[in-house]
């Protein structure tokens, strides 16, 4: 496909584009995605963008890593958006390369609000997040309508790295039938506690899914009782999901299917839906 016949927006010097990379698998950049990649002057990426995307960039262009992970040296984020600010007012096409959205966890907002402050232009360009991606490849569906009408994305850390504590933990855990928790392994334990304590049951359905849409994805399917236990498996990055869907794997683990497993048309034992208005 010629992407120029599509009339996308031009990327011009002096501008930072704030693009979303998706959870890994290059088959998830969005068109706006790739037209960013090879047209912009310099790439500033984070840690969790895959290779297979960042060599999918304009040959002549920079790349600057500026990843952020838990437990490492990472650059502060001042001076990632100071560094954003430097480069438009040298004139330069800035992509800002994140893995998942931009705004979904992703410090898009900072970042956005840092430009606004120093009267840089730019754009957003959304990308695939990672509960929607790897969920999707994990063959756990966030929503059914035979046990989820609801979902709730919650991060597993707030600013200070630490469990967030302005969260109503009663009402999340009576509320949305399915929570996914971005970033959770670190504090699994704090968080199961809370849930389980706020009245979620213990035998909930639960799974983690690590490296999600990559090579090295891995999903451990447990509950929500076990889940620290679980936890002990798997290497950041991982999503958390607590709910009923994750039962539904048995029957929609597509990758499994390619690989040899047998699937089942009702692992929730509810009848068939298909004939359902």
């Amino acid at each position: 496909m010629n992407i120029d016949a599509l009339d996308l927006p031009a990327f011009r010097p002096g501008w930072v584009w704030l693009v979303g990379a998706g959870p890994g698998d290059p088959a998830l950049l969005t068109v706006g995605a790739l037209h960013a990649l090879q047209t912009a002057d310099v790439v500033v990426h984070d840690a969790l963008v895959d290779d297979r995307i960042l060599v999918l960039a304009n040959a002549d262009s920079e790349l600057i890593y500026a990843g952020k992970r838990g437990g490492k040296p990472s650059p502060r984020q001042p001076d990632i958006s100071a560094r954003l600010v430097a480069l438009a007012r040298q004139g330069k096409c800035v992509l800002r390369l994140k893995g998942g959205d931009p705004f979904l966890f992703g410090r898009g907002g900072e970042e956005a609000l840092a430009l606004v402050a120093a009267d840089i232009p730019f754009r957003i360009v959304p990308g695939v997040t990672a509960a929607v991606g790897g969920l999707a490849y994990a063959g756990i569906p966030m929503t059914h309508r035979a046990t989820a009408t609801a979902v709730t994305f919650v991060t597993g850390h707030n600013l200070s790295g630490k469990v967030p504590d302005d969260l109503d933990w009663p009402s999340l855990a009576a509320g949305a039938q399915v929570l996914i928790f971005y970033m959770a392994l670190k504090h699994i334990d704090e968080i199961v506690g809370r849930l389980i304590g706020a009245g979620r049951s213990p035998d909930t359905p639960a799974a983690l899914v690590a490296h999600a849409t990559t090579d090295a994805q891995q999903v451990v399917e447990t509950t929500l009782a076990a889940a620290k236990q679980a936890a002990k498996s798997v290497t950041p990055p991982a999503l958390f999901v607590v709910g009923e869907v994750v039962r539904l794997r048995d029957g929609l683990d597509w990758l499994g299917a390619i690989s040899g497993r047998v699937l089942t048309a009702d692992p929730l034992g509810h009848g068939d839906l298909r004939d359902a208005v």
